[in-house]
């Protein structure tokens, strides 16, 4: 009996460490570039309203209000801080007037949140038509969503990511901004997973950047190397929103 009890404690301590060594893991994030951020915040074009489940980007019409009824729930990257999405996502929703909802995932891996679109749509509640979209890991689960979640979302917006479930019969307006030099999300990637999106789905690709463009948040292991300023990355990703969505 005493073994047994030694065996089970040991078993216990070593699950144990296991779950502290991947809560370390999971609470460890690519942090968001603070200058970035701080243009985000201080840009007169949005306002900036942090939530327990999400960050809401709100466009400024010329009255000093908001005028949005189109919004986009955007689902970070795994294990990068929403808050490094800010500054490319003012820009999208300056340029195209959509209110944009970053989610802050559980346990910072959007696979292990299993909120529906609700949770964050729910931060925009004048908003009356709304795409999902994420970036890398995101984007691969707001793929998810777009195809089973009761709010029917119009639109999906794929950001250096892919999709890995079918949604070529979903009627769905799907958008893929790429990067060239994505060393994660790869061109070859991006277009072998093509076949699983509608035909008629829009890609655009931006020259010279890579995976971490898409947000700010500095060097990723694993990335292609940046040719581009972070500035024009910004205004592409921004036009090419705003085209899709006009």
């Amino acid at each position: 009996m005493p073994r047994l009890i030694r065996i089970l404690v040991a078993v216990v301590g070593v699950l144990a460490l296991a779950v502290v060594v991947f809560l370390v893991y999971a609470h460890t994030v690519m942090q968001g570039d603070r200058p970035a951020a701080i243009r985000a915040w201080t840009d007169d074009a949005v306002t900036i309203a942090s939530d327990e489940a999400g960050i809401v980007i709100t466009p400024i019409g010329a009255d000093g209000g908001s005028t949005a009824r189109e919004g986009l729930v955007f689902i970070p990257g795994a294990k990068v801080d929403p808050y490094a999405y800010l500054y490319k996502l003012s820009g999208v929703a300056e340029a195209s007037g959509l209110t944009v909802v970053i989610t802050k995932p559980t346990l910072n891996l959007a696979f292990f949140d299993t909120r529906p679109l609700e949770a964050f749509t729910s931060l925009a509640p004048d908003v009356e038509r709304w795409y999902v979209g994420g970036h890398s890991l995101g984007g691969v689960r707001a793929c998810q969503l777009a195809g089973s979640d009761p709010i029917e979302p119009v639109g999906l917006m794929l950001f250096g990511s892919y999709c890995a479930n079918d949604l070529v019969d979903s009627g769905l307006e799907v958008l893929s901004i790429s990067g060239e030099h994505d060393g994660l999300s790869t061109p070859a990637k991006i277009e072998g997973a093509r076949h699983l999106l509608p035909a008629d789905a829009s890609f655009v690709e931006l020259q010279g950047a890579n995976h971490a463009d898409f947000g700010d948040y500095g060097v990723q292991p694993g990335d292609g190397e940046s040719t581009r300023d972070d500035a024009d990355v910004r205004r592409e990703i921004a036009e090419a929103v705003a085209a899709f969505t006009g």
